[in-house]
């Protein structure tokens, strides 16, 4: 039962991942398009500027859990990298539960509350030509985290296995 909700949940963060990743080659594309006419042509378009902002906002958002469980987030390796699988799982299990998951609680609620009054102004860029939904973006930040709650929950879930694990 745990192993399934386990793949369950780091499925759908993989799949999210996969998609993300095609947010890069639409940015190379973009900022290419942006430099062409910025170098060429001497001009440039709010807008294009904006929409890398967006692409590279959506790709650090909702990729973080990919990046999360695939294990290439930022961790202060001092003594993890020495420990048994057991006691890994132990300090993940720590980190998950008194760190991950309160942090990830406390943005989503904050950044809803933030993401939710911009949608009910309707607001957009400040700047003139620029994009018109930026609540979007800011609801964004909600949906990256809740995929990094699901992903810790995985992990929190991986843990729990493995320490309890008679293997």
């Amino acid at each position: 039962m745990i192993n399934r909700i386990i793949e369950l949940l780091e499925g759908l963060n993989e799949r999210v991942g996969g998609i993300i990743s095609w947010g890069a080659v639409l940015m190379v594309c973009v900022i290419s398009l942006d430099v062409i006419c910025r170098y060429l042509f001497q001009f440039t378009f709010i807008w294009i500027v904006e929409i890398e902002i967006y692409l590279f906002g959506f790709m650090f958002l909702l990729g973080s859990a990919y990046t999360f469980k695939h294990g290439k987030h930022v961790r202060v390796d001092v003594f993890y990298s020495k420990l048994s699988e057991k006691g890994k799982a132990i300090i993940d299990l720590i980190g998950g539960v008194l760190f991950l998951m309160p942090w990830c609680y406390i943005v989503i609620t904050t950044s809803w509350k933030y993401a939710y009054s911009s949608f009910l102004v309707g607001e957009g860029s400040p700047q003139p030509g620029g994009l018109p939904f930026l609540y979007i973006l800011k609801f964004s930040i909600v949906i990256g985290f809740l995929f990094l709650i699901l992903q810790g929950l995985a992990s929190i879930l991986k843990s729990i296995d493995t320490i309890f694990n008679k293997k």
